[in-house]
């Protein structure tokens, strides 16, 4: 879908961010009056030129061409082959328009059902996200503070065993679970809790587990991170001058673990607005989640276009989420990305 004069500069890309990147490393920004060895000094003149060049090679060819290829086709039309190129080849927002009113020309009625997954989707991730979080704090604060390093090497092998597993064969496995003859309504109906099997899966619930369960090891671990480096002597102090749990934990440890938290939620909120295997395994029939319908732009509809629009739409809504986060916890992209 690129025109012709567009392929050169793809070529010469890649040379212009070697070079930028170049620049960047050699000209280092140094805080004044300390003493600190450049970036080639650090790492080495042939290891700083890999580092340099295989960044630059990632960027581009895996983040920022793709991203670009994307929004560029996200304005193009539906097109025969032999057509793409030609004068019915221009930019149109058709593809969005539809997303709005389920139609490329007619603006009568509203595409309720897209638009609904679409809301669905954000807020049921923003909620797993919050679900991780409080069910994730109380164990990365105890592997972090509490328990010695033998507990803490045996948590660590239970929580990262399970990951091992192909992530469909454990969507399937809860899917099994969870079912109205699995193992968890087995249990409920020989217990007496209920007369009948509970409807995990047409009511959301195995979906929504699912997605907490496959990103859970990505909270924890943005959580242990930060808690381990808090100094356990301010928890001492302020046991020691009679505050509480609770006091302690909130103007204590949470905002010290800011970032950890921001973190884990954005990763969190991200990967469950933007999976694919857990909806399509774990959702019931009457589901909506918004992944699915961009799948099926591209690969039922074969509408690439449409599907590029759709998938655009969902990168803003994520990458406005982020922004939101780190401007709650007044943070910068950096402290959450150490």
């Amino acid at each position: 879908m690129l025109s012709s004069a567009g392929h050169p500069f793809i070529f010469i890309l890649p040379f212009i961010a070697i070079v930028i990147f170049w620049v960047m490393a050699k000209f280092e920004p140094k805080p004044v009056g300390v003493t600190q060895k450049s970036f080639f000094e650090r790492n080495g003149v042939p290891v700083a030129i890999y580092l340099i060049v295989a960044v630059t090679f990632w960027s581009l060819f895996m983040i920022v061409l793709p991203q670009l290829f994307m929004v560029e086709m996200s304005f193009r039309p539906k097109l025969p082959q032999i057509e793409i190129g030609g004068p019915k080849d221009l930019y149109t927002f058709e593809n969005y328009h539809y997303f709005i009113y389920g139609s490329t020309t007619i603006s009568d009625a509203i595409n309720w059902v897209h638009i609904k997954a679409f809301f669905l989707t954000i807020f049921a991730s923003l909620l797993i996200a919050i679900f991780n979080l409080a069910l994730c704090y109380p164990l990365a604060f105890y592997m972090a503070q509490v328990a010695p390093a033998a507990r803490v090497r045996f948590f660590l092998l239970l929580l990262i065993a399970p990951y091992w597993v192909n992530e469909i064969l454990r969507a399937f496995a809860l899917r099994i679970m969870l079912s109205s003859n699995g193992l968890i309504n087995k249990i409920l109906i020989g217990s007496g809790v209920v007369d009948q099997p509970v409807d995990f899966i047409g009511n959301d619930i195995a979906l929504y587990a699912g997605l907490g369960y496959a990103y859970m090891l990505l909270m924890i671990f943005s959580l242990y991170n930060t808690i381990e480096t808090l100094d356990h002597a301010q928890i001492e102090a302020a046991r020691d001058l009679g505050a509480p749990w609770w006091h302690i934990h909130t103007f204590i440890v949470i905002p010290f673990i800011k970032p950890g938290v921001a973190s884990g939620c954005t990763l969190v909120f991200m990967l469950s607005a933007g999976s694919l295997a857990a909806p399509l395994v774990l959702s019931g029939p009457r589901s909506l989640w918004f992944t699915p319908i961009v799948y099926d732009r591209f690969n039922q509809a074969f509408n690439w276009p449409q599907g590029a629009a759709y998938a655009l739409i969902l990168l803003i809504a994520c990458v406005t989420f982020v922004l939101f986060v780190l401007r709650l916890g007044r943070l910068s992209l950096g402290e959450i990305a150490k």
